[in-house]
């Protein structure tokens, strides 16, 4: 009940980018940096627990007691300006999404350099545009999943990562159709495929305890796995 969806602050010294923004994570956000701080924002794709507290961001941004030198660098999926647009409007006139973000669409491959960070985007496998990021500087490596089925590109981008922050929403793979998170085993999985150094499982489903997700994923890996709890914070290096 206490838990926000998915949102994590990455930083490197004086770098700061907001990882997926959705619900209930502004508010700890700012415990930490504000808006007008911020060097990006980079969004893995558009359901709601990953992207919905930007529409908050967006009047804090503008009408708050901050003044942003430029619009924040925004990357998402294809088609977010026009998404965060469609909530937004309230008259004839389109909200100024641009006043605010300055929007960067995400490809597979995408790669962009944020301040002391360099980001490499992949695309993977959710049943709607999604995308992964690893997040390096000095020499170490973040990798996040979003939101995704096991897939081939997840592990290729992950492959000698020192820490996988990898999503574990599934209790068990789906009866039916294609799957569209990973099970605390298919985390530990990629991140033994992948060479990670370490795992971390987030996005922890509701039929589980962040215990027995970290414990069924280290059933099948051999390095340290930990769990993203709120307010957590770990250190790369």
């Amino acid at each position: 009940m206490d838990n926000p969806c998915s949102g994590y602050l990455v930083s490197s010294e004086d770098t700061r980018i907001w990882v997926d923004a959705g619900s209930g994570t502004l508010g700890p956000l700012q415990r930490h940096v504000r808006l007008d701080e911020l060097d990006a924002i980079w969004i893995s794709h558009l359901h709601a627990d990953h992207s919905a507290d930007l529409l908050t961001a967006y009047y804090g941004a503008l009408y708050a007691d901050i003044r942003l030198a430029a619009p924040i660098p925004l990357y998402g999926p294809p088609g977010i300006a026009d998404r965060l647009a469609g909530f937004l409007t309230n008259t004839p006139a389109r909200s100024p999404i641009e006043s605010a973000f300055t929007v960067t669409e995400l490809h597979d491959g995408h790669r962009a350099a944020v301040g002391s960070l360099q980001l490499t985007s992949r695309a993977v496998s959710h049943g709607i545009p999604a995308f992964a990021v690893r997040i390096e500087a000095a020499g170490k490596s973040l990798v996040y999943s979003g939101d995704t089925a096991p897939c081939p590109s997840l592990t290729e981008l992950a492959e000698g990562c020192d820490v996988l922050l990898c999503e574990a929403d599934s209790t068990e793979a789906p009866a039916e159709g294609e799957p569209v998170h990973h099970t605390p085993e298919d985390a530990g999985d990629t991140a033994g495929s992948a060479g990670a150094g370490r795992l971390i499982v987030t996005h922890v489903g509701r039929s589980l305890t962040p215990q027995q997700a970290v414990a069924r994923a280290s059933a099948r890996f051999d390095g340290p796995v930990d769990y993203a709890a709120p307010s957590a914070t770990f250190s790369i290096g």
